[in-house]
């Protein structure tokens, strides 16, 4: 039997040794995205449901000083929490512009969908539409004025770049 040598197994060790860490460095980032949901779930919803956050659009000051207002009242929110949970609702439920068509994104789009999903969403206005579109063929439930309005906010807003 003549074995040659070969160097596959060392280029194949490395190459899993890349695939390793850069896995460890994406986990991060999802872990806390768990972890922030996990501490929503856990801090904010045994006073309210989530309708209310879905629907606030804060930015992480007001993220901050409503979590402030919510300790003083008696959630137990663990203080070295605190940053992880306002990064996590700025980042799904966080701001969006104001203007005509915003409360409609906010109270009925959110019935499906975080804000941050919204945000990403970037289109055309042609394609903003056929994505209405295809939520009304789901059950959305949107007049042809809010349809109008949340066309144009969100064609004006999160239009593709």
């Amino acid at each position: 039997m003549n074995r040659r040598p070969t160097w596959r197994g060392p280029i194949w060790g490395v190459a899993i040794a890349v695939l390793v860490v850069a896995a460890a460095r994406s986990a991060p980032a999802q872990n806390d995205n768990e972890r922030g949901e996990r501490l929503m779930n856990a801090n904010c919803q045994g006073c309210h449901d989530t309708r209310r956050i879905q629907t606030s659009a804060m930015d992480a000051a007001g993220w901050t000083k409503t979590i402030g207002v919510m300790v003083d009242k008696g959630a137990k929110v663990p203080a070295e929490d605190l940053p992880l949970l306002v990064s996590y609702l700025t980042e799904q439920h966080g701001p969006i512009p104001d203007g005509p068509g915003k409360e409609v994104v906010l109270n009925t789009c959110t019935l499906c969908h975080d804000l941050k999903r919204i945000k990403l969403g970037r289109r055309s206005a042609e394609e903003w539409e056929e994505t209405l579109v295809s939520m009304l063929n789901e059950g959305a439930p949107l007049s042809d004025e809010a349809f109008s309005a949340v066309h144009a906010y969100l064609s004006r807003h999160f239009a593709a770049d």
